[in-house]
């Protein structure tokens, strides 16, 4: 039995943590039987809930079990179901077991949790995600008097055992041989009862002091886990020095070292693999067939895995568009790896989406490593707000929580404070356990935690200032670990930051591989844009503070005990006081760009309208009020700037780290006032000018002013592409037709020497003609025509009919599929038919899951769900484009482009409407068995003579023009001979 709770246990402990954690979890259950935990074992309420489903609105109560502890024994239960007042949903009876007929006698809710509460008799409740079940209990009237104090075993876990890869009750209990858990609500408690004990002793494993730290900071904030960390430090910390952060990381890397790879460019020669090592690689018993257990050979993997090596040998670029089902992060990553060890450098990949990321990490490159001899080390290196900044991680223990950072959402201040103070403890606790590792796998609450409070930014980060600079930080040691790799995954908008900070933030990678990148330059663009945000602005000014509160009254607090505290306190008051002027300044600014709004002409029907900032709106009187107010805000800017210098150089000299406190905290003064004068000015040619605007007067602090590159392809040329020896640029839609011009332009590939890069264009290994079907709907009016939409209305209808559902329409106006979806809905419901639509604040990661969840759902989106929404077999059944996705005439990048060129339309927004069209498309097919129907409703396509080119760009020529009346006929014909039966 121990043997097997072990294995278990080593499943869930997260790779890469150190032996001696590792020993320690591994010895917990043993340990615990031996251990007493006195006051905390002491008449402790364990509780549980089921309920009728997750809402808090719409869900009810049907069972609650309860078990008061006394030492490690369960002394007392409570166990009851509840009636919720009408049928249990199904799919909640088949999840718990619990029937109507068990409930059928049961009582109220009201006289369970007056039962409830006698029980409880106001001792401390424990339950695995209080939030939920105190909220189900609290909804009944009586239920506040359950207990006041609610400890959230879930949270506690993450703090007390933060190497485990889950913290779901199931996996502990099974992992630690407690009670398993089978959804109900008395399993549930007696799991929890044996993992009680478990927490307890893993919190008193956790470094000496640091329990006593977590227990005394920011006394003020009424913390349920407060006495549990209080108790646990007078018991297990009596003798221990203070915790030192710095102390326990020097010793924690020092066991984990890492041997930096040369830079590729500083090497006299590299080398590639050669078409033979790679026909091996994919041929039978190569490294490809030891990956999979069935391994159909594709030839256009195998023509693309050349390409790549043949880029790496050449040291030369790549633009390869490969077809669904090519498996193209298999043939670029075979002869890249090849590569990197042959030559001891390490390569890199930079994906768009997280879904690919974690295909890369979770999958492809573990099991490349357990095909390749010699085994293979990757790692995955994300942006600088993914990481601890340990420097700040300490400042939060003793300067002002931000609560008025975070949304509340009707929450009280001190159940915000909580939220902070776990994730403080929680971050702890981590950073004590592991040699690196990022912050998003940890439960912190980040709607009530800003991220600010625990990370950094390339821009505040302190670097050399810093005490944990560079071994002991968990950023730089992982850009460490990445500098000894074989290969790192990262994203555009790392590699395009790493752009711009001239290489300091990633490993010298010379050859990489850019996947996804059809949508390279617009990230470009969107990272390298100048921001300025009232509502970043205002949250900002409220941490840096003054006098009474933030960043500058905790300064002047620490510094009361220096020496020369006096010249030091009288700076920071006077710079205070500029601060406070400058926050109104740059307030008023916005109040000015609000008023911009009238002159912005609103597209779409969406929330808020973007403004192009050319000679005519800056002719304007509304323009010479911002330029005013600009300049005002940016002069008392740079005088709050030149104070906080002032203070700063005086702290540096007795207190070097509050002064670098201080420079890290008003930074974003200094870009804050160069944004302002960068765009308020308009110079800067390089640059296209836009407002983003409300017109609703309470979000006037939601508005931006914003500088975009206007040519994302030359600052490639010049910045990045002469630094690399190889850059393969791949994706499935890059083309159109047959042509590259247009991505070589976006990625700056036309401007580099002739013969320095080539493109290949590979077709799906899928049979596209046989599985898809385009039909061109030719006789619909015009989109602009007033018949356009109920025209429109009338082919879904018959769309959806015919395909019986399962069908995403793909709009790019949002007033318009809100119009359609208002007509068509009750049409389709009385046939039978559910139909979803993206609504105004809906979840899209929600929308998609339904439509996953739902087979013959049909869904309504915007441009979201236009590509990286992958839906298999019959889910999704026919995808539907209403209008060509043409940019808005409005919008400022087609403005300024048709300002400086001719036949802008051409060179710039038809290719990309194409390749719009490409990745909607791509939405059908997504593996060999897949079938579907694209139908493009808008008669452009037909008319007009560009409409080839859609045609000819998209991957099956299987194409049928109609007329939109008989649509649903041939759909119905298509549907009889394609659907499984």
């Amino acid at each position: 039995m121990a043997a097997r709770d072990t294995s278990t246990l080593e499943q869930i402990i997260l790779p890469g943590t150190p032996d001696d954690v590792r020993a320690r979890y591994l010895s917990l259950e043993t340990r615990a039987h031996g251990e007493s935990f006195g006051a905390l074992e002491e008449d402790v309420v364990v509780l549980d809930t089921e309920t009728t489903g997750l809402s808090f609105r719409d869900c009810d109560l049907i069972e609650i079990s309860a078990a008061r502890l006394s030492g490690r024994e369960v002394v007392e239960r409570f166990e009851t179901f509840v009636h919720p007042g009408y049928p249990i949903p199904q799919e909640i009876v088949r999840l718990t077991g619990i029937t109507n007929q068990d409930v059928a006698d049961a009582p109220s809710a009201r006289e369970a949790v007056a039962a409830l509460a006698e029980f409880v008799a106001g001792s401390p409740v424990v339950a695995h995600n209080a939030t939920f079940d105190r909220t189900f209990i609290e909804a009944v009237p009586g239920g506040a008097d359950v207990s006041d104090v609610w400890i959230d075993s879930l949270s506690l876990s993450r703090i007390a055992l933060p190497r485990l890869s889950t913290h779901r009750l199931a996996d502990m209990a099974s992992a630690f041989g407690c009670s398993s858990v089978t959804h109900r609500a008395s399993d549930d408690v007696d799991a929890l009862c044996g993992m009680w004990r478990i927490m307890l002793l893993a919190l008193s494993d956790l470094p000496g002091g640091l329990l006593s730290l977590l227990s005394s900071m920011h006394d003020e904030v009424d913390w349920p886990m407060r006495p549990i960390f209080s108790y646990l430090a007078q018991v297990r910390d009596a003798a221990s020095r203070p915790f030192s952060l710095k102390e326990v990381r020097t010793s924690l890397v020092r066991r984990c070292p890492h041997e930096p790879r040369p830079d590729a460019a500083e090497l006299e020669r590299v080398s590639g693999p050669g078409d033979d090592e790679v026909e091996e690689g994919f041929g039978p018993g190569g490294v490809v067939s030891r990956m999979y257990e069935r391994m159909e050979r594709r030839p256009e993997q195998v023509v693309m895995a050349r390409e790549v090596a043949a880029a790496l040998r050449s040291s030369t670029h790549r633009a390869i568009e490969a077809g669904t089902g090519v498996g193209k992060s298999i043939a670029y990553l075979l002869p890249e790896v090849l590569f990197a060890k042959r030559n001891n450098v390490t390569v890199g990949i930079a994906t768009k989406t997280n879904a690919l990321t974690d295909q890369l990490v979770s999958h492809e490159l573990p099991a490349l490593a357990e095909a390749m001899s010699g085994g293979l080390n990757f790692v995955s290196l994300k942006g600088y707000d993914h990481y601890p900044c340990l420097h700040r991680l300490d400042r939060s223990v003793t300067e002002e929580l931000p609560l008025a950072a975070v949304a509340h959402d009707g929450r009280s201040d001190n159940a915000v404070a909580c939220d902070m103070l776990t994730a403080i403890a929680v971050t702890y606790a981590y950073c004590c356990q592991s040699p690196d590792g990022d912050v998003d796998a940890l439960g912190i609450r980040w709607r009530y935690v800003p991220r600010q409070m625990l990370t950094t930014t390339p821009g505040e980060c302190l670097r050399a200032r810093c005490p944990y600079f560079p071994n002991e930080c968990p950023l730089h040691g992982a850009r460490r670990r990445a500098a000894a790799a074989d290969v790192v995954v990262t994203n555009h908008s790392l590699l395009l930051r790493n752009v711009t900070a001239d290489g300091k933030i990633l490993p010298p990678i010379r050859n990489w591989v850019v996947d996804e990148a059809h949508g390279f330059e617009a990230e470009a663009r969107r990272q390298w844009a100048v921001e300025v945000s009232g509502d970043e602005a205002r949250a900002a000014f409220e941490l840096l503070g003054g006098v009474r509160t933030g960043t500058i009254h905790s300064l002047m607090s620490q510094a009361m005990g220096l020496e020369g505290s006096t010249l030091v306190i009288g700076l920071l008051t006077k710079a205070a006081a500029t601060v406070a002027r400058a926050s109104v300044s740059v307030a008023d600014l916005f109040v000015a760009v609000h008023d911009l709004a009238p002159l912005a002409r609103s597209d779409g029907g969406y929330d808020t309208v973007t403004l192009w900032l050319g000679e005519e709106v800056r002719s304007t009187g509304e323009w010479a009020a911002v330029l005013e107010a600009g300049r005002a805000a940016a002069d008392v800017l740079g005088e709050a700037v030149r104070q906080l210098a002032e203070a700063a150089e005086a702290l540096a000299a007795e207190a070097p780290a509050l002064a670098a406190d201080l420079g890290e905290s008003t930074r974003f003064l200094r870009d804050l006032c160069a944004g302002i004068e960068l765009i308020c000015e308009g110079s800067d040619q390089t640059y296209v000018y836009s407002a983003q605007l409300t017109r609703s007067k309470r979000k006037i602090a939601t508005e931006r002013l914003v500088a975009e590159r206007l040519d994302v392809g030359s600052d490639l040329a010049t910045r990045w592409l002469p630094e690399m020896q190889s850059v393969v640029f791949t994706s499935a839609t890059i083309a159109v037709g047959e042509d590259f011009s247009h991505f070589d332009h976006a990625v700056g590939l036309d401007l580099l020497p002739e013969g320095s890069h080539r493109e290949v264009r590979l077709d799906s290994s899928f049979d596209f003609d046989d599985h898809m079907s385009v039909v061109l709907a030719r006789d619909l009016p015009a989109p602009s025509d007033r018949a356009y939409l109920p025209a429109l209305e009338d082919l879904l209808y018959s769309v959806h009919v015919a395909m019986g559902g399962s069908v995403l329409t793909l709009f790019t106006n949002r007033r318009e599929m809100e119009r359609v979806y208002d007509a068509l809905q009750p049409r389709l419901a009385a046939v039978g038919l559910d139909v979803a639509c993206q609504s105004r604040g809906s979840s899209p990661r929600r929308l998609r899951q339904r439509f996953m969840e739902e087979k013959t759902l049909s869904l309504m989106a915007l441009r979201s769900f236009w590509e990286g929404f992958d839906a298999t077999g019959d889910t999704l059944r026919c995808v539907v484009i209403p209008k060509l996705p043409f940019a808005s005439p409005n919008d400022p990048l087609v403005r300024e482009r048709d300002l400086r060129e001719d036949r802008a339309w051409w060179r710039y927004s038809l290719p990309d409407a194409v390749i719009s069209v490409k990745q909607a498309a791509g939405r059908l097919i997504r593996s060999s068995t897949d079938t579907g129907v694209l139908v493009l409703a808008d008669s452009r396509v037909v008319t007009k003579g560009y409409g080839r080119l859609f045609v000819s760009s998209l991957p099956s020529r299987s194409v049928t023009r109609l007329e939109s009346a008989n649509v649903g006929r041939f759909l119905g014909m298509w549907r009889a001979g394609h659907e499984r039966s």
